[in-house]
C-alpha cells in the first residue's frame, strides 16, 4: 500500500507543525514544532481585551506615579548651587524634527535643524565613587515609550525615578555643583540662544557603498582605454617591499548606520512653547530619530572656529 504524507504550514509567526504519516501504520505520527519566543513580559495566551485592560492600568499607574515623585511637598529638593568657571551642565535628550531656514535681524539667512525635547527627565544620579572615580554622572532619558517591551531592570530604574519607561536613556558626564535630583524634568530652556552645542546621533544607513559615495574618491577616466574600472578605487597597494595592504585602507564597505557626533552647532532660537531648539547646519540622524544634546565645554574655541 502505497504511504501518504501529511504537511501543514502556518503563517510566519505561529507554530510550523510537520505531520509525517504512513497508510500501513497510521498511529506513527511524528512532529516538530518551533516555539515563538514573545517580545512581552505578560503571558502570550491573554486575550486582546485583557492586554488592552493592561496597557490602560500600567498607563494610569505610570501617571500616578510621576505626580506622586513631582509633589514638592513629599521630597525636599536638593540644593542648589551657584555656577563657576568650568562647571558642566547636563545635557538633554531630543527629537530631530527637520530643518527650516531662519533670518537674523541683519537679514541673513541660516538653514537650522530643529530638535523637540520630548518628555525628557533625569533619572539616576551617580557619584564619583560609583561611576569612575574621576566626574560624577547623570542618567537621563527621553521620549515615553510603552513598559511591555522593556525589561524587568529597566522598569525598576524608572520606578525608583518615578518617571515613565522611555525610549533613549543616555548618561552625561556633570560637575558637582550641577548635579539634579532624579525625577526633575528638563526643557529646552536649558539651553539658551547664542549657546554651542554637540549632536550625537546614529547616521542614516546607506548600506554597501563604493570609495566614491563613501568617500569621495574621485574615480577613474571615463575613455582611453579605461574598461569596467571607472568606479573603482584603483591599486589598493605598493608593491616590492611592503607588498601588502595596509590595515586602514580606504575600501568599498557598509556606509552609515554608526553613531556620529556633530560638533559646535550655535543655537539660534529656543521655542519655550513647543520646546523646540534651532541649532545651526544639519544633524545627523533620519527624521523622528532621538538623538544627544550636551553643551560645549570649550566655548572660546567654537566662537572663533564656529561663528
Amino acid at each position: 500500500m502505497a504511504s501518504w504524507s501529511c504537511r501543514f504550514l502556518l503563517q510566519r509567526g505561529s507554530r510550523v507543525i510537520s505531520l509525517r504519516a504512513a497508510a500501513e501504520s497510521p498511529a506513527h505520527v511524528v512532529s516538530c514544532i518551533r516555539t515563538v519566543k514573545t517580545t512581552t513580559w505578560f503571558d502570550e495566551h491573554l486575550t486582546e481585551d485583557n492586554q488592552e485592560y493592561m496597557r490602560k492600568s500600567m498607563a494610569q499607574e505610570y501617571r500616578r506615579q510621576t505626580v506622586d515623585k513631582l509633589n514638592p511637598l513629599k521630597d525636599e529638593p536638593w540644593q542648589r548651587h551657584d555656577w563657576t568657571q568650568g562647571s558642566r551642565r547636563v545635557g538633554l535628550v531630543a527629537v530631530k524634527l527637520g530643518m527650516a531656514p531662519v533670518w537674523t535681524k541683519a537679514g541673513e539667512r541660516h538653514v537650522v535643524t530643529m530638535l523637540q525635547v520630548q518628555d525628557c527627565h533625569v533619572i539616576r544620579h551617580l557619584s564619583k565613587e560609583e561611576y569612575n572615580g574621576h566626574t560624577a554622572v547623570l542618567v537621563v532619558g527621553g521620549k515615553n515609550v510603552s513598559p511591555f517591551h522593556r525589561s524587568e531592570e529597566q522598569m525598576e530604574m524608572f520606578r525608583n525615578a518615578g518617571v515613565p519607561p522611555k525610549h533613549k536613556v543616555t548618561t552625561f558626564k556633570v560637575s558637582d555643583n550641577a548635579v539634579i535630583k532624579p525625577g526633575t524634568p528638563l526643557y529646552a530652556a536649558h539651553f539658551r540662544p547664542g549657546q554651542y552645542v554637540d549632536v550625537t546621533a546614529k547616521s542614516i544607513g546607506k548600506g554597501f557603498q563604493g570609495v566614491m559615495k563613501r568617500y569621495g574618491f574621485k574615480g577613474q577616466p571615463a575613455t582611453h582605454g579605461q574598461t569596467k574600472t571607472h568606479r573603482r578605487p584603483g591599486a589598493s597597494g605598493p608593491g616590492g617591499d611592503p607588498a601588502k595592504v595596509f590595515k586602514g585602507k580606504k575600501m568599498p564597505g557598509m556606509m552609515g548606520n554608526i553613531f556620529v557626533t556633530a560638533y559646535g552647532l550655535k543655537i539660534w532660537r529656543v521655542n519655550t512653547k513647543y520646546n523646540v531648539l534651532y541649532v545651526n547646519g544639519s544633524v545627523p540622524g533620519h527624521r523622528n530619530c532621538v538623538l544627544k544634546v550636551k553643551i560645549i565645554i570649550f566655548r572660546h574655541t567654537c566662537e572663533v572656529f564656529f561663528s
